[in-house]
């Protein structure tokens, strides 16, 4: 099935389903995806490359000045943004100048638009790296992704490019101390001959003591909305399942924000 990359440094704002008015902000390469997963169900479609040396993302300065431009933009519009968002083509973490770049947001998100949030959607697998978890610290919406607590899910589910264990992970998380948000894709289908379903109660269980030990601020459920690279063999969790693991989540305390 059809995927897409984002093919400009800055791209919208458009309607996120989490998020409210995004403006986006893609550190990577505009034709190609870079990213230490390769998870089944993503949009920008299959990861090719992880070395990020060898494709070369924007640079500091260049985001820097794409950001300042388009801020310019929409304050000269009056239409300011409800968040600032680095996601794209594959692990903005990835970019060698992620801590600096987030600095720079921040500078012109106050200069521009003081009330706009930044957020940062992250698979979490660099957050051992303690630039990178200072950086994430520094926003206002680190949204780190945790699709199961099971290291044989995540293996088919995003395909790890690089050695992760779950119970680091999920240790690496509780050292956030509360000041992260946890974002998770549930699905179900089939892939390889496999069936897969990280809404199982097993799945589930052992994804809300995960929860449990992390104690994030918020939780995101959501499912697939786009096309997948694997295309039709992925199915949708419709929003009743979604509503019923919300519910779950909340009784153990948690905020939890469902998108269908």
């Amino acid at each position: 099935m059809a995927t897409f990359l984002f093919n400009e440094i800055i791209f919208g704002p458009v309607k996120s389903r989490r998020l409210g008015m995004s403006l986006g902000i893609n550190l990577l390469p505009t034709k190609k995806k870079i990213c230490n997963f390769d998870c089944i169900y993503c949009e920008c479609g299959w990861t090719r490359d992880i070395e990020i040396t060898v494709n070369r993302p924007p640079s500091r300065e260049e985001v820097y000045n794409a950001l300042d431009i388009k801020l310019t933009e929409l304050k000269k519009n009056n239409h300011p943004p409800d968040v600032i968002t680095y996601a794209g083509n594959g692990e903005p973490t990835l970019h060698p100048d992620f801590p600096g770049i987030i600095d720079d947001s921040i500078t012109l998100r106050d200069k521009y638009f003081p009330e706009s949030r930044i957020a940062v959607l992250s698979n979490a697998t660099t957050i051992s790296n303690p630039i990178i978890k200072e950086a994430l610290l520094k926003v206002d919406q680190n949204i780190l992704k945790l699709d199961s607590a099971f290291d044989s899910t995540i293996k088919i589910h995003n395909q790890p490019k690089v050695e992760i264990k779950v119970e680091e992970l999920i240790k690496n998380l509780h050292g956030f101390n509360g000041n992260v948000i946890i974002q998770t894709l549930f699905l179900r289908g089939t892939y390889n001959g496999k069936v897969i379903d990280n809404t199982t109660p097993v799945e589930i269980n052992e994804w809300l003591k995960a929860i449990k030990r992390i104690k994030p601020v918020e939780v995101m459920i959501y499912t697939i909305s786009r096309d997948t690279p694997h295309g039709a063999s992925l199915k949708k969790i419709p929003v009743s399942e979604l509503k019923k693991i919300a519910l779950m989540v909340e009784s153990i305390g948690v905020k939890t924000r469902v998108s269908g």
